[in-house]
């Protein structure tokens, strides 16, 4: 199963303040929908708190170590990375996607075989940040451009990098 992150972070590795996003992209959503469609995600409970419900056609899986914690029916509670990568090997999926927050991001660092990054061009305030990431284990496979315009306030690019092996 490829583990794969998927994060918007600004160049000071902001991705977020007082749980929720800092920026906003219809371009980059627009994209984040399509890769995570029809997939399991994997998220902590203010990330997913932050959401307000589970997002349509993903099969949310979210971490907490509240052990009275309940989420909608046909969606998962976990109090740790491993058990929610297990949901995802007894499902036998292919894929599966680690959205945040940033202690999410950091536990599944290590692991993951994939990282798909909207890099923002821009360095808003905020209070949680993506790990820093030592670019020498990774090799981009991608990346395409995208101009600021009426929707989007910011220039971005959505950069794919694998791990080397």
């Amino acid at each position: 199963m490829k583990i794969s992150i998927i994060v918007a972070k600004a160049k000071n590795n902001v991705i977020g303040k007082d749980n929720q996003l800092v920026w906003h992209l219809p371009g980059d959503l627009r994209h984040f929908k399509n890769t995570t469609s029809g997939h399991h995600v994997i998220m902590g409970r203010k990330t997913f708190e932050s959401m307000g419900k589970p997002l349509p056609k993903r099969t949310s899986i979210v971490i907490t170590r509240n052990k009275s914690y309940t989420v909608p029916e046909g969606h998962y509670v976990v109090h740790d990375l491993a058990s929610a990568l297990e949901v995802g090997h007894s499902k036998g999926l292919d894929q599966i996607f680690i959205l945040g927050g940033a202690e999410i991001f950091k536990m599944a660092l290590p692991i993951a075989d994939e990282l798909i990054i909207t890099e923002v061009k821009a360095s808003p305030e905020g209070n949680t940040f993506f790990p820093p990431l030592d670019y020498s284990k990774w090799e981009k496979i991608s990346e395409e451009k995208f101009s600021r315009d009426e929707k989007n306030k910011f220039n971005f690019s959505i950069l794919t990098y694998r791990r080397k092996a």
